[in-house]
């Protein structure tokens, strides 16, 4: 075997196959990298081992060994302070569902069937006034009542 085959990482997730003067992508790895998800003891052994960290650059050789970021360790420490270990338990991303009281629910109610009653007045509104429009060009008299309704 004259050639060989190394992994090098590109640093952006995905492992490049080196094969003699050719790189290519390897096709069992995924170009997109995935969301990295930390378990609240993960975090407190991280905040814990920063702050007993005496000598110079030991934390930065703390989050280097562990692929993490100042950020993480300076979030994790407001966490920490904020709740311990229940503060550096994970939450759930995005906005929270607000459930709907029983009176929220029939206020909505109310509102859509007053915009469907409303959409209905309209268009009776533009019957009567095209049957207004249709008797004056028949020369109908509309405000005389008819017979029918002389005896009710």
């Amino acid at each position: 075997m004259d050639r060989e085959t190394t992994e090098v990482s590109t640093g952006v997730g995905a492992v490049m196959i080196e094969d003699g003067d050719r790189r290519s992508p390897d096709p069992e790895v995924s170009m997109r990298a995935k969301r990295r998800r930390f378990t609240a003891e993960y975090k407190l052994g991280i905040v814990r081992a920063a702050d007993a960290a005496r000598d110079p650059g030991e934390v930065g050789a703390l989050l280097r060994r562990e692929g993490l970021y100042s950020s993480h360790l300076a979030a994790w420490r407001k966490q920490y302070r904020d709740g311990a270990l229940r503060g550096l338990a994970a939450k759930k991303r995005g906005p929270t569902r607000q459930r709907a009281s029983a009176e929220a629910l029939r206020v909505q109610q109310l509102e859509r069937e007053l915009a469907r009653v409303k959409k209905q007045l309209g268009i009776a509104e533009t019957i009567i006034a095209f049957q207004k429009k249709a008797s004056e060009i028949l020369g109908i008299d509309l405000d005389r009542p008819s017979s029918d309704e002389r005896k009710s």
